[in-house]
């Protein structure tokens, strides 16, 4: 935590985030219905929901954060903030807390359409954009004799953040591989940062993480003991995962990425950037465009931007699209 927070000061600082520097900065207006022009005149400010500190979503949420401010010349600065993920993201987004959230495409899907944990109760967000493509990453201890996900029966397995994506995903995975993730596993509800820990010291056996590649947090588990730890192929899961959402699909984990011996199978899921159906459109557009205009910084601070793509920014179904966004990538 933190280190995120102090990579946040650094990233204020120099879009001009310091009291009395650049014009004054209110929240973002809600959406008039007026004609979108992409322009901001007024100085706005906004906060950004991410994830973990040691994942993707962190990483990119700073990155992003100070290239809206360079990108609109100061008039739109944002705070990218720590959080436990995808299911809290949206959840704080339609309270307010958060103006912009990161989130995998299967929770926006479960949140627009009211079920899973949103059942009864479709949440008023929007998209930005599809983002990168998450990869369902689950690392055991070698001397575990894990080698499949009913080999977890019985372990000590961390599912993720509290109300994060990672979580649900995990709780799918198990349910489609036969174990019940309430009484079949002992179940540690951790942030990646103290899962890696547990894995490091011994007190897990195994942990769930879904993310964009490379995840920092893995990278650094891998090299400080690459031998004692692998990854176990979840693609067995993916028919039974694409019953509940047809988003999932099967993609891999390159060896390369954390020096590997072959590739592993993988179940994969898009991610989307989120706002709420009244933000403000040309506040929308300026985000959206910032995005793509600002893509080789984001790449920089992560490899895993290199997946967002312009072509594929609009298949966010069934999230819609914020007619902001729909006015960026028209133009």
């Amino acid at each position: 935590m933190r280190r995120v927070a102090i990579a946040i000061a650094v990233v204020s600082v120099s879009a001009g985030f310091v009291a009395g520097c650049g014009p004054r900065q209110d929240g973002p207006p809600t959406d008039s219905g007026a004609p979108v022009t992409c322009e901001v005149k007024q100085g706005t400010k906004l906060d950004i929901a991410t994830g973990n500190a040691t994942g993707v979503f962190a990483a990119l949420g700073i990155a992003y954060a100070d290239q809206i401010a360079l990108a609109t010349d100061g008039r739109v600065t944002a705070t990218a903030a720590e959080t436990m993920a995808s299911v809290q993201n949206i959840q704080d987004l339609v309270a307010g807390k958060y103006q912009v959230a990161f989130a995998q495409t299967d929770t926006a899907a479960d949140a627009v359409l009211g079920i899973g944990t949103f059942d009864g109760d479709k949440q008023p967000v929007q998209a930005l954009a599809r983002l990168y493509p998450s990869y369902t990453e689950v690392v055991v201890r070698a001397d575990s004799g894990i080698t499949s996900i009913a080999g977890l029966r019985g372990k000590r397995v961390s599912t993720g953040s509290p109300k994060s994506g990672t979580e649900m995903l995990a709780r799918r995975i198990l349910r489609s591989g036969g174990l019940n993730p309430d009484s079949d596993i002992a179940v540690n509800r951790l942030d990646l940062t103290k899962a890696v820990a547990g894995m490091k010291d011994g007190s897990l056996d195994a942990l769930f993480f879904t993310g964009g590649l490379p995840t920092p947090g893995l990278t650094e588990l891998f090299k400080s003991g690459g031998d004692k730890f692998r990854f176990i192929d979840t693609s067995e899961q993916l028919a039974g995962m694409r019953i509940l959402n047809p988003v999932y699909e099967l993609g891999a984990i390159p060896a390369a990425t954390y020096g590997l011996p072959e590739d592993v199978p993988s179940i994969v899921v898009p991610n989307v950037l989120l706002v709420r159906d009244n933000l403000d459109a040309d506040v929308a557009c300026v985000l959206t465009k910032a995005l793509f205009d600002r893509k080789p910084q984001l790449e920089q601070a992560n490899a895993a931007a290199k997946g967002i793509v312009r072509d594929a920014a609009r298949e966010t179904n069934p999230v819609p699209l914020h007619r902001g966004a729909q006015h960026a990538l028209a133009n």
